[in-house]
């Protein structure tokens, strides 16, 4: 192995643990920063700031981040779809659901997305081994919910509602997921990523006046440094190692994050929170983390026979 191809391996390996790490972190970031901060204003503060460091970050770098009044309202739509109706609904759900559950239930996001990749760009087939993790993805979720499906207080019963909601917020990620894939225009990924943080941003602030939030926060150290950490290492680091790592490994291999992200989210949970980890915590996760692999590595097969990977996604705590 020569010196370069030694460095290129230590930056692979260094990056995958940027992405493990932060993106996983990420489910207690969120967790700690709603228990002061009202989750949409929460949201808006934290992507309008890094989208807006971004594109001038992008600007002073000689990119392009000027695009026609069309691409912008589709960036606008992806951007509102992965972190308004994904991201939004993640952050309410956590003021009422443990991060570690949280965490396990958005990994459904990559069976969603097999689904929607197939319906909305038509020229895909599930095969075997995707619909398998399906199926497996499914009998996982309704373990993990079990518990809560025999709740009769309220306070089960809010935690079962706001636990389906997250299927709903993972439904919503991977849609923006594929009609971002969908409207592939030739924008720079990362300008657009931007441009999508920063309408995200917008839409979740607007949300948070029209409900009022302003007048319930309270910005305490550890509410602030919470969004700070999300803004640093959820959506500058981690993105970043994520697209790095896209343009030098196999996506399929980038996939992994999916199945590390929820395991290292159950851990700081139980570490820093001290979420309980039962007996169907256990086994539901370790049934959804085997559904993603699965689907994962599935190969997509194309109405012409022809055979692909399936692209890696983004998590929805980032």
């Amino acid at each position: 192995m020569t010196e370069a191809q030694r460095q290129h391996r230590w930056r692979v390996i260094l990056a995958f643990g940027l992405v493990y790490l932060f993106w996983g972190s990420t489910y207690l970031g969120i967790a700690i920063a709603v228990e002061s901060i009202p989750p949409a204003l929460m949201c808006g503060t934290r992507f309008l700031i890094a989208g807006t460091l971004m594109l001038i970050f992008l600007a002073l770098r000689g990119r392009r981040i000027l695009y026609s009044p069309e691409q912008l309202a589709k960036m606008a739509v992806v951007g509102i779809l992965l972190l308004m109706g994904g991201n939004l609904t993640l952050s309410f759900a956590e003021q009422h659901v443990p991060s570690g559950l949280s965490a396990l239930l958005i990994a459904a996001t990559p069976l969603w997305f097999l689904v929607l990749d197939s319906l909305l760009l038509g020229d895909h087939r599930i095969s075997q081994r995707g619909l398998a993790g399906l199926a497996l993805g499914i009998v996982g979720v309704c373990v993990l919910l079990w518990p809560k499906l025999h709740a009769v207080n309220t306070i089960g019963r809010t935690e079962l509602w706001w636990s389906l909601s997250l299927l709903f917020g993972s439904f919503s990620w991977a849609l923006g997921s594929v009609l971002s894939k969908r409207w592939q225009s030739g924008a720079d990924p990362f300008s657009s990523t931007a441009w999508q943080v920063v309408f995200a941003g917008i839409a979740n602030m607007l949300f948070a006046i029209i409900s009022g939030e302003f007048s319930r926060a309270v910005w305490t150290a550890r509410g602030v440094g919470a969004v700070f950490y999300l803004i640093v290492c959820g959506s500058w680091i981690g993105y970043t190692a994520y697209i790095w790592l896209l343009e030098h490994v196999p996506t399929s291999k980038v996939a992994t994050y999916a199945y590390v992200n929820p395991v290292v989210a159950v851990f700081l949970g139980w570490l820093v929170l001290h979420e309980r980890v039962d007996h169907y915590i256990l086994m539901g996760s370790a049934i959804v983390v085997a559904s993603v692999i699965l689907v994962t590595s599935a190969k997509i097969k194309k109405t012409n026979t022809v055979a692909e990977d399936l692209p890696a996604v983004e998590a929805a705590g980032d």
